[in-house]
This record gives structure tokens, C-alpha cells and sequence, in this order.
């Protein structure tokens, strides 16, 4: 399924306990419809060898909306259309 949000979109979290937080998008679960969005439902975890470690929680697709879609990047020309011209 396609969504209409992709990485590094600025997303604004509609319901749940961070409800009102606005984060970047830093990885997507099509399949699952679920996102990764930056300091928005932060865990902790523990490590052996790494101690302590906070990392952000996959939360649904619907209760997000996007706020400011990201930048598209540059189209770049095959070798092919620059020999054309």
C-alpha cells in the first residue's frame, strides 16, 4: 500500500499520549502501516555492551498528519538525455 508520508516529512502526532508533538519521519512500515517519527514515543533499552539506549517507537499511521512534506531531491539526467542535447 502506498502512503502519502515519506521519509524525513515533518508529521504532527493527532492522538495517544504525545498527542500535539511534531517530529520527522525516520522510517516507514508500509506493510505494518506503521512510522518511526523523531522524539515521539521514546523508549528505553538496555544493552550489555551499550548500557542505556533511547530509541523511538513505531506508532500508527493513522494517527499522524503531515505538517510539512519533505524536499524533493534534484532530478539527475541519465548520460543518455545529456547526450541528446
Amino acid at each position: 500500500m502506498k502512503l502519502k508520508i515519506k521519509v524525513g516529512d515533518e508529521v504532527q502526532v493527532i492522538t495517544g499520549g504525545d498527542k500535539g508533538k511534531k517530529g520527522a519521519v525516520l522510517e516507514i512500515l508500509p506493510f505494518k502501516q506503521k512510522i518511526r517519527v523523531k522524539n515521539v514515543r521514546v523508549q528505553t533499552n538496555f544493552d550489555k555492551e551499550k548500557g542505556i539506549q533511547k530509541m523511538e517507537g513505531l506508532i500508527d499511521y493513522s494517527n499522524v498528519k503531515l505538517v510539512k512534506s519533505a524536499e524533493p531531491k534534484p532530478y539527475k539526467k541519465s548520460k543518455k538525455q545529456a547526450l541528446k542535447k
